[in-house]
């Protein structure tokens, strides 16, 4: 799936539907949501993997997985959108949030505190407050110097110094991201199964 056009991944469905939606800048945060995608699939579900900009109905799916690019402590504006116009479907059907975002190897800040723990959107907590998801996870990104999209990225171009603040790399951690899927797939076929009609 990997650079390659958005598709469905068809596997022996357990009678879930999931919907991987993303938004995504540079395509970092579009390789996870496709991991995930990838992890659901192989556990059988049936896995649909799209950019919210391209969702235009929720009605046909049973479960979610949402990711946004964080920036500057703010999601995308299309993450945001996504959320708030689906909000009250979102509340009623089991919901996975994932955002990307924090740059580098370094697991603290300066002032010693989780850097994963503090580099999360300001939107987070009123979104959890609406849509109760099952999780939310913080994972690390990419960033690779091309040309510069919004007014971070055109101020690191312009200011050498200001580098630092996003280092040039592939900064995601794969088994992180394959081990969450993973919990994912099984707490659906649980939920498949605990729902599937009694003999």
């Amino acid at each position: 799936m990997h650079g390659g056009v958005d598709r469905g991944i068809e596997r022996e469905e357990y009678g879930m539907k999931v919907l991987v939606a993303y938004a995504s800048r540079h395509g970092s945060t579009r390789g996870i949501a496709e991991r995930v995608a990838e992890v659901l699939a192989a556990a059988g579900q049936s896995v649909e993997s799209r950019a919210v900009e391209d969702v235009d109905d929720l009605a046909g799916y049973d479960a979610f997985v949402i990711g946004g690019a964080v920036y500057m402590f703010h999601w995308l504006k299309p993450m945001s959108r996504f959320l708030r116009r689906n909000r009250e479907v979102l509340a009623e059907r089991p919901v996975w949030l994932f955002s990307s975002g924090p740059l580098g190897t370094e697991m603290t800040d300066a002032q010693g505190r989780d850097v994963l723990e503090v580099s999360g959107a300001k939107e987070a907590e009123e979104v959890e407050a609406a849509i109760h998801p099952c999780g939310h996870r913080m994972f690390f990104g990419a960033y690779s110097t091309g040309k510069p999209v919004g007014l971070m990225e055109r101020f690191v171009a312009r200011m050498p110094a200001a580098r630092d603040a996003m280092p040039e790399g592939d900064f995601r951690d794969w088994d992180a991201i394959e081990a969450w899927a993973g919990d994912i797939a099984r707490e659906l076929e649980g939920s498949a199964a605990s729902d599937a009609p009694r003999p």
